[in-house]
C-alpha cells in the first residue's frame, strides 16, 4: 500500500504523454539541456576571467592609470531642522 508498482508508473507515464504529447516533452528536454550547457559555459568563462585577473602583469608593462580614492577633506553636514505647520494632536 505504501509503494507504487510498475503498472502505476506506466499509467502515470501514459497520462503525462496524453496531456503534454511527446513533442512538447522532447522540446522541454532539449531546452533543459541547452540551459545546462549554457550554464556550464558561463561558469567556465567566469573561472577563466578570474584566473586572468589574478595573474601578475607581464614583464615590461606598467599600469597607466591611478585609482582615486575618496577626497581627503570632507565637508561637515549641516544639521537641518524642519518645522511643520501641523497642529498638535
Amino acid at each position: 500500500m505504501g509503494s507504487f508498482s510498475i503498472w502505476h508508473w506506466l499509467i502515470v507515464l501514459l497520462v503525462v504523454l496524453l496531456l503534454f504529447g511527446s513533442g512538447k516533452i522532447s522540446t522541454l528536454m532539449g531546452d533543459l539541456a541547452t540551459g545546462i550547457k549554457s550554464f556550464k559555459k558561463n561558469m567556465k568563462e567566469e573561472d577563466d576571467a578570474s584566473l586572468a585577473e589574478g595573474a601578475p602583469p607581464a614583464p615590461g608593462t606598467h599600469p597607466t592609470g591611478t585609482i582615486q580614492g575618496p577626497a581627503a577633506t570632507t565637508t561637515p553636514h549641516a544639521s537641518t531642522t524642519t518645522t511643520t505647520s501641523r497642529p498638535a494632536a
